[in-house]
């Protein structure tokens, strides 16, 4: 497949559209606990739509996992149960910090280590990347994406100087920045194995291609055994959770047992460090004084179109990845700089920044130039490296 850096740029930005996006249907989900909504969401964008796409657009599915090197499949799946950990506590990190704040710092540590460790595993990282001029643009661009996403964090910590307890409380039900700094360290760290299973999936890709696949489609099959990972975690603490909370009816049952979410509480995330599920019960629910009917059918179908957008991300990702040429690690700075610039874009559309200073409202305008900055000079990186191979032969 040729190489065209324009377009795989516009396919990671269609992927951080869809991943900054995905959390907004969650928000019709009535009366069913966040461990509820986010198993049956979950279910579609690790299971139902990882399948049906790669059975439906990959060849021979079955023969090339069956043949595939098992270390390579377990690593695979194990880096997509540790990224998996990772996920939970994003929503903690929502929780503390909002979207903006909170995704800017969580996928600032998930760029950096997402982004450089894959060619420096692979021992290419001397040769390919700083000894080429190529290279060394990507590495500009990535610098770049740090530096918007510093000044979004400065926006953020601006933002909680000049609101009030009571403005910062209407904003971000939760804001706590030093609490919320330490669980999106944790999450970002840990959110960057979805890189390395994407990197230990090489083989598989290079299975499903002589088997016929597209190359364009060559990473789903990749994705099939990286996501079964990440269920299979969140399948876990889900179910803790329906147990110790519960809430294993609201899969069933529409009539509400015991406390119900209160009409102003739209949407908490839970978190596999938040050991205090109790009180946080307490905190955002109401004693129902009768049998309170939670309306099924739109929360599944609201979860499903959640789950599904969630999925689309990698989707497209990995449509941008064969687009990369040879720098195909610096999709993942691309992609983490799309999903900041479009997830700062909605905290502005759900009034996360109302009531801030002229100060902080051009940070935020700053740090989106910067990161958009940064695609377009990793993008360019790219093209330098394909001219300059095609030169070469």
């Amino acid at each position: 497949m040729n190489p065209n850096p324009a377009l795989g740029v516009f396919f990671h930005w269609l992927g951080g559209l869809a991943s900054a996006s995905f959390y907004v249907p969650y928000r019709g989900v009535k009366l069913w606990a966040w461990e509820t909504y986010w198993l049956v969401g979950g279910f579609f964008s690790w299971i139902i739509v990882p399948w049906t796409l790669a059975l439906s657009m990959t060849r021979d599915l079955g023969d090339v996992l069956r043949q595939a090197p098992v270390s390579n499949l377990f690593w695979t799946f194990l880096f997509g149960m540790l990224w998996g950990m990772g996920g939970l506590t994003f929503g903690l990190t929502m929780r503390y910090l909002g979207m903006s704040l909170g995704m800017a710092v969580a996928l600032g540590y998930t760029a950096v280590f997402g982004t450089l460790m894959p060619p420096i595993f692979r021992g290419v990282f001397a040769t390919e990347v700083l000894r080429t001029a190529s290279g060394r643009v990507i590495l500009l661009g990535v610098a770049v994406c740090l530096l918007g996403i510093v000044f979004a964090g400065l926006a953020g910590m601006s933002k909680e100087r000049e609101l009030s307890e009571a403005e910062k409380r209407a904003s971000i039900k939760e804001f706590a920045l030093r609490k919320g700094l330490l669980v999106a360290t944790f999450c970002g760290v840990m959110s960057a194995c979805f890189a390395y299973g994407l990197a230990a999936g090489d083989p598989i890709k290079e299975l499903t291609i002589r088997h016929g696949t597209p190359p364009l489609w060559q990473g789903l099959p990749v994705l099939v055994v990286l996501l079964l990972g990440g269920f299979t975690t969140n399948f876990i603490w889900c179910l803790i959770l329906n147990a110790r909370n519960h809430t294993s009816y609201q899969y069933f049952h529409s009539e509400i047992r015991g406390r119900v979410p209160s009409r102003d509480e739209e949407y908490i995330l839970e978190a596999a460090t938040d050991g205090r599920a109790e009180e946080m019960a307490v905190a955002v629910t109401v004693l129902a004084e009768q049998p309170t009917q939670a309306p099924m059918l739109s929360n599944y179908l609201f979860s499903a179109l959640a789950g599904t957008t969630w999925y689309m991300q990698f989707f497209f990702y990995t449509m941008g990845e064969t687009k990369m040429g040879r720098f195909k690690f610096s999709s993942w700075t691309l992609h983490m700089a799309s999903i900041i610039i479009f997830s700062t874009l909605w905290g502005i559309a759900l009034k996360e920044w109302r009531g801030v200073g002229t100060r902080t409202k051009w940070l935020v305008v700053f740090s989106l130039f910067v990161l958009v900055a940064s695609t377009v000079i990793v993008g360019f990186g790219n093209y330098l490296g394909i001219t300059t191979s095609t030169a070469a032969h």
